[in-house]
C-alpha cells in the first residue's frame, strides 16, 4: 500500500473505530478501488452495509472479504450472522462451522472470543426456533452454543424452556439450575424453574423457588404474578 493510500486507510479506520460510519465510508471505498484484496477494508465496507439495513449487499463484501483471506473469522462471524437476518439459516450454518473449523488452534482448542461469537449466534438462532415452536431445532443450538461456550447462564436456560416444552421436565431443571449455578443473579432462571416445579406438579416446589427468588431478587414480576396465581388457586 503506498504511502498515500496508508494515511487514507488510518484515517477511514480511526473513523470507523468512532462509529462515525458516514465519514468513515467514502474513505474505505477509495481504497478499494485502489485496493480491490483489502480483505479488512472489504469487512468493514460489509459492516456499514449492514447497518444500514443492505444485507445484500453486505454478504458481497464479507465474502469478497473471505475469499481473499478464508481465515478473517470477524469476516466469516459477520457474513453469518448477516445470513442468519436475512433468513438463511443453513448458510449462517454452514459458515459458522467453517469459522469454527479455521479458528482452531494446532491443539485443536478454539480461541475463547471466537468460541464466544459462534455461541452467541447458535443461541440466536435457538431463539428463532423457539419462538416458531421448532423445539428440537431450538435444543439442537443451544447444545451447539453451549459446547462452544458452557458457562452461558442464559442458553441454559433457553434451552430448559424448550426441554420443557417438550415435557422433558427433568433435564430442563438441571439446565435451571446450572444456570443458577453460573449466575445467581440470573433471575429468569428462578423464575422458569420455578414454572417447571408447577407443570410437573409441584406446586410447593414452585412456590419456593419463587419465595426464594423474590428474597433474591425483590420485585421480580414474574415471580410476584405466579405467586398472586397460586394463591387465587388455593382460595378459589
Amino acid at each position: 500500500m503506498s504511502e498515500g493510500l496508508t494515511e487514507i486507510y488510518e484515517e477511514a479506520k480511526r473513523l470507523f473505530e468512532e462509529g462515525k460510519y458516514d465519514e468513515a465510508e467514502p474513505l474505505l471505498k477509495a481504497i478499494i478501488k485502489e485496493k480491490p484484496t483489502y480483505a479488512d477494508v472489504l469487512n468493514k465496507l460489509g459492516f456499514i452495509e449492514n447497518l444500514k439495513g443492505n444485507l445484500t449487499e453486505a454478504v458481497k463484501y464479507f465474502e469478497r472479504a473471505i475469499t481473499i483471506n478464508p481465515r478473517y473469522t470477524e469476516a466469516s462471524l459477520n457474513l453469518a450472522i448477516t445470513y442468519n437476518e436475512l433468513g438463511e439459516f443453513k448458510k449462517a450454518e454452514e459458515v459458522m462451522a467453517m469459522a469454527a473449523k479455521i479458528a482452531q488452534d494446532k491443539k485443536g482448542k478454539l480461541d475463547h472470543f471466537v468460541a464466544g461469537k459462534l455461541a452467541n449466534e447458535h443461541y440466536r438462532i435457538g431463539n428463532i426456533y423457539l419462538d416458531f415452536g421448532l423445539y428440537d431445532d431450538a435444543i439442537e443450538e443451544y447444545r451447539k452454543a453451549l459446547e462452544l461456550y458452557p458457562e452461558l447462564p442464559d442458553v441454559h436456560t433457553k434451552l430448559g424452556v424448550a426441554l420443557r416444552n417438550k415435557g422433558e421436565y427433568e433435564e430442563a431443571i438441571v439446565h435451571f439450575n446450572r444456570a443458577k449455578e453460573i449466575n445467581p443473579e440470573y433471575p429468569a432462571a428462578w423464575v422458569q424453574l420455578g414454572l417447571t416445579y408447577y407443570m410437573k406438579g409441584l406446586t410447593g416446589l414452585a412456590v419456593q423457588e419463587w419465595e426464594n427468588a423474590l428474597k433474591e431478587h425483590p420485585g421480580l414480576k414474574e415471580a410476584e404474578a405466579y405467586l398472586r396465581f397460586i394463591k387465587k388457586e388455593e382460595t378459589s
